[in-house]
């Protein structure tokens, strides 16, 4: 008879509450990182500084997190593990040019979509001797590994995954220096500029 009850009393109504408000105070704070890491970059931005922006108290990111490296590392951790499963799902079923189209323009709508975390990687994702390096570097061979696994079925004669990393890096760039700086081009248009840095790879 214990069991049921336990069972009843963690499903509370005030529970289920409490879980909900954990869970909007952890998408706050994540949400304000990558806004003022975007902005300023991770040693500059302060646990202080993050609280504040996501009002909530500043306890409440080290309950949530336990430091501000581990929140970082999950903000990269499944920030670039959304990413990947995007790609992953738009070349799905492609091959040669069309799966290098697909994943592309993925990557640049993704870049468009949320702009803060694009900056955040390109800032970030490459310096070494961070605290979450070892982490960092698994999921963005995943997120890269989706273009890398491209370029190995159009071209197995090259080195796909640095090939493959070019693309990726040269496609999030574009994208960035499109919202930054060119904001009146289509989007069509940067498609069109990377794709158009990637034609050698594709047989004529």
């Amino acid at each position: 008879m214990t069991e049921p009850r336990l069972r009843a009393a963690a499903a509370t109504p005030d529970r289920v509450a409490a879980r909900g408000r954990r869970g909007d105070t952890r998408a706050q704070i994540i949400a304000a990182a990558v806004a003022l890491i975007a902005d300023q970059g991770f040693t500059a931005t302060s646990v202080d500084d993050i609280a504040a922006a996501a009002g909530v108290a500043k306890g409440s990111v080290f309950y949530i997190f336990g430091s501000k490296n581990e929140m970082f590392e999950t903000i990269i951790t499944e920030g670039v593990g959304r990413l990947t499963d995007d790609l992953r799902a738009a070349g799905e079923g492609l091959e040669g040019g069309d799966a290098l189209d697909a994943v592309v323009t993925e990557l640049l709508t993704q870049v468009h979509t949320h702009p803060d975390f694009a900056k955040l990687i390109t800032a970030e994702i490459f310096r070494t001797g961070r605290h979450w390096q070892e982490s960092i570097r698994l999921v963005r061979d995943d997120s890269m590994g989706v273009f890398a696994e491209v370029v190995g079925r159009i071209r197995p004669d090259l080195d796909s995954a640095l090939v493959g990393a070019a693309i990726f890096g040269a496609t999030l760039v574009a994208g960035l220096e499109w919202l930054a700086f060119q904001p009146e081009r289509e989007f069509a248009d940067v498609r069109a500029a990377v794709l158009a840095t990637t034609s050698g790879l594709l047989p004529h």
